[in-house]
């Protein structure tokens, strides 16, 4: 029984999907008493730093998954472990899987304050009495609970009390800032965030923490990025530490920030270049003959198409479509939601003629808002023009959030630039639709609608 001690010395144990990290977990999980499961047990106080911090964090993973005693014992054991990282691990492991009365009583009984703030920090609102701990940090975390309950009559007392311990509870608080905006966006106090960001960039010896709350009010609200630039700006110093050089990243992702302060930015050394945006389409060129071709090779029943909109537009500039060309166009139109269909469907409405609007409108709106796919959508409309009139309360609603628009990326930042693309193709496309310089659509042609030539739902998923 050797193979774990290796699995976990070279950290093939907590490689996702490695061979190793997978025979670990069946193993423990098969049986918690059985030999791999007591061997990873007594890793936990094994005497390279290294493999106890290996062996704390695969206990972690597992403890996860359902109760394991043993584990959060063998957590309790490592407390005051001489390396700072096991340490962390270990208050990790036995603040989020122990008892809460046992954290607590482990609270009061320790003095390592990082085990202290760890500890406190996974009590959660368990955590909102400790008002009057020693240590800033723990002080810190309780109002920060107490805050996330408490009526807006007590709101201002809490912010002065946090006011008060923010500088010294940062010393064990990484993310002060991003845990600090959390809770006052989930409070929904926009403005009192801008007031406080404020106040600690003034102060040069809270000005990163004031910088990490703005990066977190940038992530969270979109008014945030104008409303903070200057400050930023301002309040850099003579040089631009990474916690100000990264809000003033985040804060110049926003559009409506750099046309209102962009200018600002020529002060500051290094000054951050935003991501250029996403771009929904590549044109590629297409005439009649090369989009026929293209298109004869393709099943009836294709419901996803590359440069679908050039290919047909091409068709259509040279007059009607075959009795197949237009079967093709219905089923990317309206069979499966996607590019495809966004793309297609103005141009469904050019060759069908205004009587075919209000379905196509019913299959775009609902997906104006998703940060995938979003994009095509809006751009879709406004290829339609004043025809898609009807879909403006859709197309105005995500204008009108002061909330970035739910997303998941790989990082907060990447997050905000998507909600960026979506608000910006939004103002396009309610710009296009208020454009008066919109063609009325061609009146559909007097031919058999090509239903009867869709392929059954089986034949379409074989062809996609």
């Amino acid at each position: 029984m050797t193979w774990p001690d290796e699995a976990v010395a070279d950290s093939t144990a907590t490689t996702p999907a490695h061979p190793s990290r997978v025979a670990l977990f069946e193993a423990i999980r098969a049986d918690r008493t059985g030999p791999v499961a007591a061997r990873l047990l007594r890793l936990a106080r094994a005497d390279t730093p290294s493999v106890r911090r290996e062996a704390l964090d695969l206990l972690h993973s597992m403890a996860h998954e359902q109760p394991w005693p043993e584990a959060v014992n063998a957590a309790v054991a490592r407390l005051s472990d001489p390396d700072e990282e096991v340490r962390r691990r270990a208050a990790c492991l036995f603040g989020y899987r122990g008892q809460s009365g046992s954290v607590l009583a482990a609270l009061g009984e320790l003095a390592d304050p990082l085990v202290r703030t760890i500890l406190a920090r996974a009590l959660g609102p368990t955590a909102a009495h400790l008002t009057d701990d020693g240590l800033a940090s723990v002080r810190f975390l309780a109002h920060l609970e107490t805050l996330r309950a408490a009526p807006p009559v007590r709101w201002r007392s809490l912010d002065a009390a946090l006011l008060d311990d923010v500088r010294e509870a940062a010393r064990h608080l990484e993310d002060l800032g991003l845990i600090w905006g959390q809770t006052l966006y989930r409070l929904g106090r926009e403005h009192d965030t801008y007031t406080l960001v404020a106040h600690l960039l003034a102060d040069p010896a809270t000005r990163d923490i004031g910088a990490d709350l703005a990066r977190a009010a940038c992530h969270d609200w979109r008014a945030a990025p104008t409303m903070l630039l200057p400050l930023l700006v301002q309040h850099r110093g003579r040089t631009v530490t990474p916690a100000l050089g990264a809000a003033l990243t985040t804060a110049s992702i926003s559009e409506a920030a750099m046309r209102a302060h962009g200018a600002l930015l020529a002060e500051v050394p290094s000054t951050p270049s935003p991501r250029a945006r996403r771009i929904p389409s590549t044109v590629t060129a297409y005439d009649s003959a090369s989009a026929d071709a293209l298109l004869a090779a393709k099943p009836v029943g294709i419901t996803r198409l590359a440069h679908a909109s050039e290919i047909f537009e091409a068709l259509l500039d040279a007059g009607p479509l075959t009795f197949r060309q237009a079967a093709q166009l219905y089923n990317l139109a309206f069979r499966r939601p996607g590019r495809s269909q966004a793309e297609c469907a103005p141009l469904w409405l050019r060759h069908a003629g205004p009587s075919a609007l209000s379905r196509l409108l019913a299959l775009m709106t609902p997906h104006l808002g998703d940060y995938a796919i979003g994009e095509y959508y809006l751009a879709g409309l406004a290829r339609m023009g004043s025809h898609a009139r009807p879909a403006l309360p859709a197309v105005t609603a995500p204008i009108d959030r002061r909330t970035r628009i739910p997303v998941n990326d790989s990082t907060r930042d990447a997050e905000m630039r998507l909600d960026e693309n979506l608000l910006a193709g939004a103002l396009n496309t309610r710009r296009a639709i208020h454009a008066d310089t919109v063609p009325p659509a061609a009146p559909p042609p007097p031919r058999q609608q090509p239903a009867q030539l869709l392929c059954p739902p089986s034949e379409t998923h074989r062809h996609t």
